[in-house]
This record gives structure tokens, C-alpha cells and sequence, in this order.
């Protein structure tokens, strides 16, 4: 390999790890473990009663209204609804009527608890949305992140956490 090539290999490596690294430190202050217990008021007018009501694996997807990148993930997160359990929890959206109707004016039938002021967001050290937690067959959390995920990226940490693909 001649200096060129390997100068540019060197860069590319650096520039992989550099985003593997920033994407660490930004998804750190979120909750690992044991998930912090989650009911609350959905948009649909039920009650969440809780996580062991998931199946399991299952994700919880914090989103907002008013977010871009959540709304380019919003069809990702519908097809996958259809395969997996899922729970989300529009932060900082409104109450159960906005919720509601920011739901049906997407086209979006997924089960959304409503948290106005962020205190279940908090509790999961979300700082931002969009927020993606894949849960495993253990009830714990396996994976974190922060920002857009793609499908094929949510289908990977479904897998690893013991997600069939069923």
C-alpha cells in the first residue's frame, strides 16, 4: 500500500472513530439497566400501566411535535410497531388532545404516552429526540441512543437484545 492510500485509510479510520466516540459521549447521560418504571396518560385516553405490559424485546422511542429528525424516523417507527412491541412517549408535545391530533395528522397509529412537562424524559436522561431505548428479553435496557436511528440500525440492537425478527 502505497503512503497515499494509507494516509487515507488512517483518515477514514479516525473519522469512523471519532463518530463512534461523540455518539458515546452523547448518548451517556441516558438510563442503562434497569429502566425507570413508565406509566402515565397516553394520547388515546387509556393509562399506560407499565413496562411488564410490553412484550418482550420492546422499544420505547421518545419523540416531540415539534421535532424534524423525529418526524423523518416516524415511518420507521411505524413499520416496526407492526413487528415489535413499542411504547412512545411524546415529550414536551401538548396534552393528550394535542397528542392526539398531531398523531392523526401524520397518519400515525403507535400508542403515545403524553409527558407535557418531561419528567419521564428526565427520568430516562433524555435530553433531546429523538430517543430510542431497545429493551431485551430480560426487561433491561440493552442499548441507548440519541438522534435518528435507521431501520436497519433499530433492527441490529432489536436482534442483539434477543428480538427474532418476528
Amino acid at each position: 500500500m502505497g503512503k497515499s492510500r494509507t494516509r487515507t485509510w488512517l483518515a477514514m479510520v479516525a473519522g469512523v472513530a471519532l463518530l463512534v466516540l461523540a455518539q458515546e459521549l452523547a448518548n451517556r447521560p441516558l438510563v442503562t439497566g434497569t429502566p425507570p418504571e413508565l406509566r402515565g396518560p397516553m394520547a388515546d385516553g387509556r393509562t399506560f400501566e407499565g413496562l411488564s405490559t410490553l412484550g418482550r424485546p420492546a422499544l420505547i422511542y421518545f419523540w416531540a411535535s415539534w421535532c424534524q429528525v423525529c418526524r423523518a424516523m416516524q415511518g420507521t417507527l411505524a413499520e416496526l410497531a407492526r413487528h415489535v412491541p413499542l411504547i412512545t412517549v411524546a415529550l414536551q408535545s401538548g396534552d393528550a388532545t394535542e397528542v392526539r391530533r398531531y398523531l392523526a395528522s401524520q397518519g400515525l397509529d403507535l400508542p403515545a404516552v403524553v409527558d407535557p412537562d418531561g419528567a419521564i424524559g428526565r427520568a430516562y436522561g433524555v435530553r433531546g429526540v429523538p430517543a430510542v431505548f431497545v429493551l431485551g428479553r430480560d426487561g433491561a435496557i440493552h442499548s441507548a441512543t440519541l438522534g435518528y436511528s435507521t431501520a436497519w440500525g433499530l433492527r441490529l440492537r432489536l436482534w442483539w437484545a434477543g428480538w427474532s425478527g418476528n
